[in-house]
């Protein structure tokens, strides 16, 4: 009896662990394998569209400060901040009543003159000219005198009367008579003909200076009229009626926003492809939605030491004024294209910290493959590859960071 209980008390110890092993062995064959969910697309084929963006501000194609250029003050406002105004339209009036008062005086001044240079053209002539003709006469009769005298002594002479000495003589009287008239009557002449240049000379640079003044003031009232030097919109105002108006303080800001200029600061890196006559386009922060197209048309031929970038212009219409200006955005230029690019969404790459090179999970038969890639040129939402994967390769895109090469995956329906 008692070896039977031993010997039952041996088999327990033997089948137990049996056992234990058994359920062990039961255990691990139920552990299901591993199986990761992920989203995953297609490797395409497309035309990458080069591109360069920039920081950009919007300014007017044309802008004016509008200051008064006489101090006075400012009697009446046509115009305020907001209104859409022509070229050459009144914006203000000056106080006017002194300018107005100088013009009536520089007008009668003009007046004056004018009477004076006709009096002396017409004119007066002073006390030597009248002797220089009382001499002319007094000469003209003495030469009046020897001619007659030498016509009757010729004669005498054919009649024998005289002697040839006398005709001589009076011949030589009639000569000095001629010189003497000759003389006198060039004097006449010339004493005319200085004092009367002279004279009208003066007279006329009298009524010179008098209309200069006369323009002068004319130009002082047209400075009390503070005018728009082009059409556009008046954008600022810091003055109103009763102000003093003044050459240093502007009035008024007029901007032409027809067509706007976005200045962008291009990085010096990134400015070497850009050209004038390209295509651009603005994207202000406001309205991410939409762009406005425009082409460039300045290049700066010099780099800002502080910022290192080079600013560009994109010329853009700006017909219904959607643009402001001083609106802040960014400006992209098309400054090419690669064609047949290997293009996958930007969140299958894992970069490598600084370096345009990472990896993409290849999915092949439900199996995660790890592949090295460099990538290219960003576009939409997708990034290119120029390494490591082939068109039509299906990329992991969702659940597959961190993910060990060789896992098996499944394919997650869209949306879930």
């Amino acid at each position: 009896m008692r070896n039977h209980t031993k010997r039952n008390s041996r088999l327990c110890w033997l089948v137990l662990p049996a056992i234990a092993l058994a359920g062990c062995g039961k255990q691990e064959e139920a552990a299901p394998k591993p199986l990761v969910s992920v989203k995953v697309a297609k490797a395409e084929v497309q035309t990458v569209h080069l591109t360069v963006t920039a920081p950009a501000t919007l300014w007017p194609r044309e802008q004016a400060s509008v200051a008064a250029r006489i101090t006075a003050p400012i009697r009446e406002l046509r115009a305020r901040k907001g209104d859409n105004v022509v070229a050459g339209a009144v914006l203000a009036v000056l106080e006017d009543r002194d300018v107005r008062a100088q013009r009536e005086e520089a007008t009668a001044a003009v007046a004056d003159a004018e009477a004076n240079l006709q009096k002396t053209m017409a004119g007066t002539l002073p006390a030597d000219i009248e002797r220089a003709r009382g001499q002319v006469a007094t000469a003209e009769a003495a030469l009046n005198l020897a001619q007659e005298v030498y016509k009757r002594r010729a004669d005498l002479f054919k009649l024998g009367a005289i002697p040839q000495r006398d005709l001589l003589q009076s011949q030589t009287e009639l000569a000095q008579a001629k010189t003497n008239f000759e003389v006198s009557r060039r004097s006449l002449e010339l004493l005319q003909q200085q004092s009367s240049e002279r004279d009208i000379a003066m007279a006329r640079s009298r009524v010179e200076q008098a209309r200069a003044r006369l323009s002068q003031v004319n130009v002082q009232l047209q400075y009390t009229e503070l005018r728009s030097p082009f059409a556009g919109t008046i954008t600022d105002q810091s003055q109103f009626p009763g102000d003093m108006a003044s050459p240093t303080t502007p009035t008024f800001t007029v901007m032409d926003l027809d067509t706007v200029i976005a200045r962008a600061q291009v990085p010096e890196s990134q400015v070497g492809p850009v050209r004038t006559g390209q295509t651009c386009e603005f994207r202000p922060v406001d309205a991410s939605s939409e762009a406005f197209p425009g082409k460039i048309t300045v290049i700066n031929k010099a780099v800002d030491p502080a910022r290192r970038t080079v600013e560009v212009w994109c010329q853009i219409p700006n017909p219904e004024h959607k643009l402001r200006g001083n609106l802040f955005g960014d400006v992209t230029v098309a400054t090419g294209s690669l064609p047949d690019s290997v293009m996958v969404p930007l969140a299958a790459v894992q970069f490598s910290e600084g370096t345009l090179n990472g990896t993409v999970l290849v999915v092949e038969k439900n199996v995660a493959h790890s592949r090295d890639v460099e990538t290219g040129e960003k576009q939409g939402g997708q990034v290119q590859i120029k390494s490591g994967v082939k068109p039509g390769d299906t990329v992991v895109v969702q659940g597959g960071y961190g993910l060990p090469d060789g896992t098996e995956v499944k394919l997650a329906e869209d949306g879930k």
